[in-house]
């Protein structure tokens, strides 16, 4: 996989990191992954479209699991920018 231009940030409460991280491109927002406790397991999602969420084992795996949806989501909107 390309190296991603995908910004991860450690959440912070009171300066105690948090088991979430926020995902950016530039100043825009594209992603998250949390720890569910729970389940034991790390979930991503995206503001970009409410239906995009998913599952991994890992922190690394949910990361890389969000990455593949934004490109793969991303595809549809190529012939909009290669118009202008």
């Amino acid at each position: 996989m390309p190296r991603s231009a995908i910004v991860w940030k450690q959440d912070r409460i009171a300066d105690v990191p948090l088991r979430r991280f926020v995902g950016c491109v530039g100043p825009i927002e594209v992603g998250s992954v949390e720890y569910d406790g729970t389940h034991q397991l790390w979930t991503w999602w995206s503001p970009l479209n409410d239906e995009a969420w998913g599952h991994a084992a890992s922190e690394v795996g949910a990361k890389q699991g969000f990455e593949v949806w934004l490109r793969g989501w991303l595809e549809h909107f190529r012939p909009l920018l290669e118009a202008g």
